[in-house]
């Protein structure tokens, strides 16, 4: 299970962001796709990610002397690039699971994008992807264990 690619497991068809998108795009595309990290690319080339996190950290506070409509109109030109993690750590399609998991225990993150040799991004793997195997490989041991 350790050895398995990460190329095996990471999802394919990435949904991406620019860096010139708003607070609000991006808020609104992870609610429509039900996704927690968007992975941000300029030219084709992954240049930060984005949390959910993130996102929930750039809204102003509700303890505030601004208006209600100021808070609103800067929050609406709040662009990616101001609140994205640029330059994240990332991966190659080749990393095995095991290493994968080990760099995400030690940076306390729970996804990374995979890159190519060209540093275009061709995959994201998170801890869903993970769990996915260990859950694969211990309902395949488990029905082993039983025959």
């Amino acid at each position: 299970m350790m050895q398995e690619l990460v190329e095996r497991w990471m999802s394919r068809n990435v949904i991406t962001v620019s860096p010139a998108a708003t607070l609000p795009d991006a808020e609104r595309l992870m609610d429509c796709k039900m996704i927690r990290r968007l992975p941000v690319v300029e030219s084709g080339r992954l240049v930060g990610i984005v949390t959910y996190g993130d996102i929930l950290n750039a809204r102003p506070s509700r303890v505030t002397a601004l208006s209600f409509w100021l808070l609103n109109f800067l929050v609406t030109r709040l662009k990616v690039s101001e609140f994205m993690t640029p330059n994240p750590i990332t991966i190659s399609p080749d990393t095995t699971i095991g290493e994968a998991a080990q760099i995400m225990l030690k940076e306390m993150i729970s996804g990374l994008p995979v890159v190519d040799d060209e540093g275009t991004l061709v995959g994201i793997i998170t801890e869903s992807d993970i769990f996915r195997l260990v859950a694969r490989e211990w309902a395949r041991s488990n029905s082993l264990s039983r025959v």
